[in-house]
């Protein structure tokens, strides 16, 4: 399988914060904010797979400043690193005040999708090149990130058995 640019897979999006997206300090919800990057960071892992594909986890949104009523949020993902048939997305949310142009980082996250065939199953996935210094270091960072993964994941089937919970209810 032919390896990708980082850059193939990078997509944006711009959305204005409307009033209905907003909580009572005039704020976007922490929940719109989470559909939007799971939206475009799902985009982002399709154009790297060119298949279908579903979110396996999210890391943590790190929510750095608030997006408020008026301002535009700019949603930039790209595929960071890849596993067999996984892809972990890297997404970072600018904000802008349109009036004044002042641009903010209001959140980062990282987002680990499957690649799925035909019927479904978890299908290989080409390689990423990093080319920029960002995506440089997230490349080297990768194996950092995944250690973790495994260990959260590992705790979270600890804490179900633990409470004798079955997966298929």
């Amino acid at each position: 399988m032919n390896p990708k640019k980082a850059s193939e897979s990078r997509t944006v999006q711009a959305s204005l914060v409307l009033p209905s997206d907003t909580n009572n300090h005039g704020t976007i919800f922490g929940g719109t904010m989470m559909a939007y990057i799971d939206e475009v960071a799902a985009i982002a892992a399709m154009r790297h797979s060119r298949r279908p594909v579903v979110t396996a986890s999210i890391d943590s949104i790190d929510f750095l400043s608030p997006a408020k009523m008026g301002n535009s949020v700019c949603i930039e993902a790209y595929v960071a690193s890849t596993g067999r048939t996984s892809m972990e997305v890297f997404v970072k949310v600018i904000s802008e005040n349109l009036k004044t142009g002042e641009r903010t980082l209001t959140a980062t996250s990282f987002l680990t999708f499957v690649a799925l065939d035909d019927d479904g199953h978890p299908t290989p996935v080409p390689p990423v090149i990093p080319e920029s210094e960002e995506e440089r270091f997230l490349a080297e960072t990768a194996a950092e990130r995944k250690a973790m993964r495994k260990e959260r994941k590992a705790a979270t089937e600890l804490f179900i058995r633990g409470l004798n919970i079955k997966k298929e209810i």
